[in-house]
């Protein structure tokens, strides 16, 4: 503690390192030309909440920050000097200084006080506040462009100003006499880049988006073949041809409305006389298991795919995921060997068809169901040799 009748406490030109002292009744504090640089960085040189002091000299000690809060209770300090320092901001809280009249921030490195807030407080402190930014290398870029209008607003806070420079973003240097000039020219510029930076922007992000949807769409059904595969444990880039075996001979994909189809020709045909075992979704999915899962695991598990195709199978969101399915596994699991075949139960225009299925029939990959008794022997001797 201060002797409570200490008015003046000068300890300029010293190697000072750190100072701290309780000084509610001092009036002027000159710690002028010393080390405080670091120590006030992030400490206050006063442990009193309120203080008398009217002047405060911390000039010449290569402070590069302050202490957010070292002038907290400062209500009556009239002068504060922060000249021949290292500041490149101001950055710490000065809503108490409500007395405050000089304000030197002289031969400082301050390209600009970026803080909104800090400038709204400057611009409601005493009206008859003067700041001295001379010898100061101000920033003439979009990025200070707040700071110069603000300046602009409030030229007449501003002590020296023909010792005022300012420097471009090209480095070419100025005199900040004409303020109202250069934030015009800046408003300008800056607001002609703004829209050219939106509109770059934008159309990058366009590009990328369109990039990523058609990449997304061309391989959206190996997206989710290998999805699947993964999901369920298996390993899609394994050649299952090295196995001679396979649990089905044949995964049957249909609508539900050729349900009696299924049972009553294709199962009694293929099944009872020739020893061929057939995945049927109504008999050998495995129940409380998801319809994806028992999907993938049996055309995985059969060496063909036989798809009966009629309207109700466009028109349906499973028959078509199986087809896809079984397309991705002839492609990606059986080295392009194809494992689809189509049977048509219904007579389809081509142009009902989906591309995929159209590129199929183009192939010679399908078989159209007769109607008369002969054609069947022939129709089930041709199912026959696809499996096998």
């Amino acid at each position: 503690m201060l002797p409570t009748t200490l008015k003046v406490f000068d300890f300029s030109n010293n190697i000072l390192g750190k100072i701290y002292y309780e000084m509610p009744y001092l009036s002027i504090l000159n710690l002028r030309n010393n080390s405080l640089g670091r120590y006030l960085s992030s400490e206050r040189y006063t442990s009193s909440s309120k203080t008398k002091l009217m002047e405060v000299d911390l000039s010449h000690n290569l402070i590069y920050d302050l202490s957010y809060s070292i002038f907290q209770g400062h209500l009556k300090t009239v002068k504060i000097n922060l000249s021949h320092n290292k500041l490149t901001d101001v950055t710490f809280n000065l809503p108490d200084l409500i007395s405050l009249k000089e304000f030197d921030l002289s031969w400082n490195n301050i390209g600009g006080i970026s803080s909104q807030a800090l400038l709204n407080t400057l611009h409601k402190l005493s009206k008859q506040l003067k700041i001295d930014l001379s010898n100061n290398l101000l920033n003439c870029s979009c990025k200070n462009l707040y700071f110069l209008q603000w300046m602009n607003v409030n030229v007449y806070m501003f002590i020296f100003k023909h010792k005022y420079t300012c420097q471009f973003d090209n480095n070419d240097v100025v005199n900040l006499t004409k303020v109202n000039d250069i934030v015009k020219q800046l408003e300008k510029e800056c607001s002609s880049h703004t829209p050219l930076i939106i509109c770059l922007t934008i159309g990058i992000v366009a590009v990328i988006i369109i990039i990523c949807a058609g990449l997304i769409f061309r391989f959206l059904w190996k997206i989710r073949y290998l999805y699947y595969m993964t999901r369920h444990k298996y390993n899609v880039f394994k050649n299952i041809q090295s196995s001679e075996t396979y649990k089905y001979d044949a995964f049957i994909s249909y609508a539900n409305a050729e349900t009696d189809f299924v049972v009553k020709e294709i199962i009694p045909n293929l099944e009872c006389d020739d020893n061929i075992k057939l995945c049927v979704h109504q008999r050998d999915f495995l129940p409380g298991q998801e319809i994806t899962h028992n999907i993938t695991n049996g055309i995985h598990q059969s060496r063909k795919t036989i798809c009966i195709l009629t309207r109700s199978f466009l028109d349906s969101y499973y028959c078509m995921f199986e087809f896809n399915m079984a397309r991705m596994e002839s492609i990606y699991s059986r080295n392009g060997q194809n494992i689809l075949f189509l049977v048509f139960y219904e007579q389809l225009r081509p142009k009902d068809l989906p591309l995929v299925i159209l590129e199929l029939v183009q192939k010679q990959s399908y078989i159209e169901y007769p109607n008369d008794e002969q054609g069947n022997v022939v129709f089930w001797e041709k199912i026959k040799d696809a499996i096998v």
